[in-house]
């Protein structure tokens, strides 16, 4: 049985808060075993001083839309104030812990670099870190932690809230783990300490622990989401809809030109380790294509063990770009996002340079050749901050 942070804090190691002014980072995601949230178990506890509330993207209550601006307000269950970490600005600025002794980190990641929350703890490390107080994280697991760890490493000058801290895309890391990761590596210098879980294994699947999935975010619905992530999130720099707003976000993907049934046909031609795809036909809700006739595909994970989501996910988008030249790359003012997501314009350049008469599982296989120096070398830097 696993034990969680919030679990270990509330009955084993309350004292390492005892007496603070503390404030909380959370989501819905924040809850025990039971699924009592962690606002409410640090506010209604007599021995807790539960003063403010920080919002990551989405909010505290997870109402908000991916990429909305979440406002500061009031949390109407406890009446605490909620600042918001994903407003105007993104930071946890010195003067917002002026009547605070210690933050309190408690959210579930993904185990994926794109994930937005895990930016939001470096953020945090380092006001933290400016205003001479202290960072508790409460551990939990990495619900893809038997994945590869895989992907190119991020630089600096492709940093972004999508990618950073020179992470592959997927890391491998608890968010404990995580939590030191940044702080030693990139000399934060921020007081830091993490209550471990226990009972957990690194080769454990979300669904090994028999913990409740609470979505983190609102297009995060199940573990199964997240083990398609690190690859099928690429799409979220295209034109075409990568599932939100239907009930399977990030397994469907199409657009309404595409012919389903041979996209189905020459994606189940590649041969792909633990996955099988078939046509698709649905309209979203919101987001891409809001209430148009979308053909595609789902992609089903047969065997999780076998999967790798990242050449699974690269080898549909080479599949879709080198057969219709209506798919594009969507650009904004600071450029083409699929390149915050790849750490750099080097995929969107190899995929538009691609010879459509190729196999895409070998276009990928030429993408991701180069990875190895920089796995190699998060590998050795990893190895240093692992706790379980």
């Amino acid at each position: 049985m696993v034990r969680l942070g919030v679990e270990r804090l509330l009955n084993e190691r309350s004292d390492a808060v005892d007496g603070e002014r503390l404030g909380l980072i959370t989501n819905p995601s924040g809850t025990d075993s039971d699924l009592h949230t962690t606002i409410d178990l640090l506010h209604d506890r007599e021995d807790f001083d539960l003063r403010k509330l920080f919002g990551p993207e989405h909010g505290i209550r997870g109402d908000a839309q991916a990429g909305v601006k979440v406002d500061d307000s009031t949390d109407e269950r406890t009446g605490l104030p909620v600042k918001s970490l994903y407003g105007e600005q993104r930071r946890l600025r010195p003067e917002m812990l002026d009547d605070l002794d210690t933050v309190v980190y408690d959210m579930q990641d993904v185990g994926c670099r794109f994930y937005t929350l895990i930016y939001t703890l470096a953020y945090a490390l380092m006001g933290v870190a400016e205003a001479e107080k202290r960072m508790v994280v409460l551990d939990r697991p990495n619900p893809v932690a038997p994945l590869p760890v895989t992907g190119n490493r991020i630089g600096e000058e492709s940093a972004s809230f999508v990618g950073g801290y020179e992470l592959p895309i997927v890391h491998g890391l608890t968010v404990g783990e995580l939590a030191t990761y940044f702080n030693e590596e990139f000399d934060i210098g921020a007081d830091v300490s993490v209550v471990e879980m226990r009972g957990w294994t690194r080769s454990d699947w979300f669904s090994d622990t028999d913990l409740p999935w609470v979505y983190p975010s609102p297009n995060m619905p199940t573990p199964g989401t997240a083990t398609l992530y690190p690859g099928m999130c690429f799409f979220e720099g295209t034109n075409l809809s990568e599932g939100r707003g239907t009930t399977k976000p990030f397994e469907l993907v199409g657009a309404p030109w595409i012919d389903a049934a041979e996209w189905a046909a020459e994606l189940s031609a590649q041969d792909l380790d633990g996955v099988a795809f078939r046509p698709a036909y649905f309209s979203p809700t919101f987001s891409k294509h809001e209430h148009e006739n979308v053909t595609g595909v789902q992609v089903h994970v047969l065997d999780r063990d076998a999967v790798d989501p990242v050449t699974v996910g690269l080898t549909v988008l080479v599949s879709a770009f080198t057969a219709d030249d209506r798919c594009e790359w969507i650009e904004y003012d600071d450029g083409f996002f699929v390149d915050k997501l790849a750490g750099g314009s080097y995929l969107r350049e190899a995929i538009d340079a691609a010879d459509a008469g190729r196999e895409p599982r070998d276009i990928v296989e030429d993408i991701t050749d180069g990875w190895s120096d920089d796995l190699a070398e998060f590998a050795d830097a990893r190895a240093n901050y692992l706790r379980y």
